[in-house]
């Protein structure tokens, strides 16, 4: 069995459709093409989506066995996007057990996600879909009009300019402008901060898992309470040690806010990761080994953390010089476990993409 694969990297088939990814077969991939042409004709993902019909109809014709998926990623972009596909692509392949598969691409974005199925199966090749149209376009206007209907488009530039005159016309208008310039700098970099690292299609993905999570009676729910829980300690006993300590800078006391603060925090993060893998346990009927490399990772950075606490007190001169060979034994260990956890994941993966293949042999 092959794949003919297609990608919705920004998850447009979801946001616009309400058609939940992955989509396999020709009949479903048909019925969402058609949901999602019915509310955005111009969508480039709908012409891929037909594309990628149109080469299965061809391959089938030429007496090969073939299936056809659609994979959806994330309105944001990027990493979290990217491992929305790689788990949709994995859960394909648990169903259709394909030995190889053809990229219908609609564009270079969807092309940057070629290593995810590269890495699990053989990729014949990549048809990428162009649209034709008419050279003439009635207006600049009309483009950028249309241009910012995205709303992708729109978080990236407008929201951010319209931060800026918002803070900037309530500052003046209040005669604190200085106060303005500051509130504007910070309120900018932690947007920059979320939009980087993705935090807030993290914590949408959260809120939306936990509300699932609690409908169908999960335990993962229970778990991540507490989870939250124990980092909320974390921060009490850091604030409280904070307020007590008797250190005279600032320094000084955020140190020991860490490190009342840090075993909690692993505490909870070891929690959590324990709460998905239980829930994982129940889907699939077996634990999955990814828990020991998130643990794995969770422990180092936790002893590396520690170990640069105590070294910055130890350059404070709190800590006393007998300590040091014991700080530099906890990052050591700390970095050690780390390089553990990646050697595993490789490992790891070996083992199943060696799994996958004598499984592919032997149907």
């Amino acid at each position: 069995m092959r794949l003919v694969v297609c990608i919705d990297r920004d998850d447009d088939l979801g946001r616009k459709a309400g058609v939940t990814g992955p989509v396999v077969g020709r009949s479903a991939v048909l019925d969402a093409a058609v949901r999602l042409g019915t509310v955005d004709p111009e969508d480039s993902d709908l012409n891929a989506m037909l594309a990628a019909v149109n080469l299965l109809d061809e391959l089938r014709g030429a007496g090969e066995e073939w299936e056809v998926c659609v994979l959806t990623g994330s309105p944001k972009v990027g990493v979290l996007s990217d491992r929305r596909v790689a788990d949709q692509f994995d859960q394909v392949l648990a169903r259709v057990r394909a030995t190889s598969a053809y990229l219908v691409s609609d564009g270079a974005e969807d092309e940057f996600l070629f290593p995810i199925l590269a890495s699990r199966v053989r990729v014949d090749g990549v048809r990428r879909v162009f649209v034709r149209q008419s050279a003439s376009i009635e207006s600049t206007y009309y483009t950028l009009v249309r241009a910012f209907k995205d709303p992708k488009l729109r978080a990236k530039t407008i929201l951010p300019f319209a931060l800026v005159l918002l803070i900037l016309g309530l500052a003046a208008a209040g005669g604190v402008l200085i106060w303005g310039i500051i509130g504007l700098a910070i309120v900018l970099g932690v947007y920059l901060i979320l939009w980087t690292f993705d935090v807030d299609e993290a914590v949408i993905e959260s809120v939306q898992s936990a509300s699932t999570d609690l409908r169908q009676g999960s335990v993962a729910f229970g778990f991540g309470l507490f989870s939250i829980a124990l980092v909320g300690v974390g921060f009490l006993k850091g604030y409280n040690t904070f307020v007590g300590s008797t250190y005279p800078t600032v320094l000084d006391k955020s140190l020991v806010f860490l490190e009342a603060g840090l075993i909690w925090w692993i505490a909870g993060a070891i929690v959590w990761e324990s709460g998905r893998a239980i829930r994982r346990a129940f889907y699939r009927g077996r634990f999955p080994l990814s828990f020991v490399v998130a643990t794995t990772s969770i422990v180092g950075v936790g002893f590396v953390s520690y170990g640069i606490v105590f070294l910055v007190r130890y350059l404070q001169g709190i800590t006393p010089a007998t300590q040091l060979p014991f700080l530099i034994g906890l990052i050591a260990t700390g970095f050690g476990l780390g390089i553990g956890a990646g050697a595993l994941q490789q490992y790891f993966k070996l083992v199943a993409r060696r799994s996958a293949a004598e499984a592919a042999e032997s149907g």
